[in-house]
């Protein structure tokens, strides 16, 4: 942004805009471009006392795949934990489905129920550059 005062007395203002290309928007030529897929876990009753031994190996799942660039954001919702949500960024939902295939969380019960959804993403600073 310039702003300089021209002879006539007025204001002249110039505003310049940079925009920059989202990592996840396709280069040209390009035809694949990386999603959002939503895991959406179902918690049993007294979900937060009982992950408590598996919770270290659940984490350390977490941390593979965010080590990957695959797991944006997790955790569980609050008042009632009734559900978690994971946020994975791939090309097909198969990563998320791996994920929760591997979970302790998942193969010791304290899932009731889980699904992977995509999510059209629009806005947001994970879709801006160096995100």
């Amino acid at each position: 942004l310039t702003v300089s005062r021209r002879r006539t007395g007025f204001l002249e203002v110039r505003l310049r805009l940079t925009v920059k290309r989202s990592p996840f928007t396709p280069r040209k030529g390009e035809h694949s471009m990386q999603k959002h897929f939503l895991l959406i876990y179902e918690v049993v009753d007294d979900y937060v006392e009982k992950r408590a031994p598996f919770r270290p190996i659940h984490l350390a799942l977490a941390e593979q795949a965010a080590a990957r660039g695959e797991l944006v954001l997790g955790g569980a919702l609050a008042d009632p934990v009734d559900k978690a949500i994971l946020l994975f960024r791939s090309n097909s939902p198969e990563v998320a489905e791996s994920f929760a295939n591997n979970d302790p969380y998942v193969q010791n019960g304290l899932i009731r129920k889980w699904s992977v959804r995509e999510w059209t993403t629009v806005a947001g600073c994970a879709l801006k550059s160096n995100a």
